[in-house]
């Protein structure tokens, strides 16, 4: 039996989720996979489907509701992998159910506002051009694995290369 993998999206959810299959067809021979949409999650209205409008709606209760909601569908620990605003979502979730095996967060910059780390094994990463990554004294004080990429953006996620080395990353975890 496979291991169960959780992986959420970003704030752009699966209609802009092409790139995903990057991450499933090397992560599906070896994990049980589950997607969620974050804004899904959070229960965002998509109409306005616009980068500030979507940020607004998870600063303004999407993230505390996705992570409710997240609480209510997975009951046992797990591991995630998780994209933007999917990692501030899946460290929350960690922090208040204590049932993340392993957390992986690519370009999950808003977690520069976070004070506690979640229990688990947790690796970030984080483009060099990401103007919103954590300060290097955050990473010191939260112990947390850490790499930061030269030269890239926080869309580097979309890559296939960087997908493929994540992926393989993952499945040694």
């Amino acid at each position: 039996m496979k291991e169960r993998l959780i992986i959420l999206s970003d704030l752009w959810g699966k209609e802009k989720a092409d790139w995903f299959i990057y991450y499933t067809k090397i992560l599906e021979t070896k994990f049980d996979i589950t997607f969620y949409d974050s804004g899904d999650l959070g229960e965002i209205d998509k109409t306005n489907y616009e980068q500030e409008a979507l940020h607004l709606q998870f600063l303004n209760g999407g993230i505390d509701k996705a992570v409710d909601n997240l609480i209510g569908l997975e009951k046992k620990p797990v591991k995630v992998l998780a994209f933007s605003i999917g990692g501030v979502i899946a460290w929350k979730y960690g922090l208040q159910t204590h049932n993340l095996k392993s957390l992986t967060c690519i370009s999950s910059s808003r977690l520069r506002k976070e004070s506690q780390k979640p229990q688990g094994k947790i690796h970030l990463y984080f483009g060099q051009e990401d103007l919103h990554i954590p300060a290097p004294d955050w990473l010191h004080k939260m112990g947390v694995p850490s790499q930061i990429l030269k030269g890239k953006s926080h869309e580097m996620y979309r890559e296939e290369q960087f997908a493929k080395v994540v992926s393989n990353s993952l499945i040694l975890m």
